[in-house]
């Protein structure tokens, strides 16, 4: 079984304070979990965290919970599953991206715009379509690859 490293408060608040500020996202009611290569799980059920380290001594548990964020050097990048849990929170950084350029970003391509550096939710009609950092001039497509259409 994996060991598993739990957030602590003061850890968890920084996070939010940094998802606050590029994302605008304000609650995060849920247990983080750090499972390697600095990614972070998010767990919203109703086990304690003793009844989850005891579970996993019965049973070879590799995750508990979803995977939400990784801590990358340039900040906090959302997961998939992230941008749909928490899409009503989410009103900073936002790429409203049109047909033409989602057709290019669901296949893995970076895309060509002027925009600030940064992190940012990708959006089509209402939709989260992963994350992108920007370098001033290309927003670069951190979709995982089981996740593209393929070419």
């Amino acid at each position: 079984m994996r060991e598993h490293k739990f957030v602590k408060s003061a850890e968890k608040k920084e996070i939010l304070a940094k998802l606050n500020e590029n994302f605008g996202i304000s609650e995060l009611p849920y247990l983080f979990i750090e499972s390697g290569k600095e990614k972070i799980r998010a767990f919203s059920g109703s086990l304690s965290k003793e009844e989850i380290i005891e579970i996993g001594r019965m049973a070879n548990i590799e995750g508990v919970g979803v995977y939400f964020l990784k801590k990358e050097e340039t900040g906090l990048r959302l997961s998939f599953e992230a941008l749909m849990i928490l899409k009503e929170q989410i009103t900073k950084n936002i790429l409203d991206i049109n047909d033409k350029q989602l057709g290019l970003w669901i296949r893995g391509n970076d895309l060509e715009m002027n925009v600030p550096q940064g992190a940012y939710a990708i959006r089509h009609n209402g939709d989260f379509f992963g994350c992108g950092k920007s370098n001033g001039s290309k927003v670069f497509n951190y979709v995982p690859k089981e996740r593209r259409l393929r070419k």
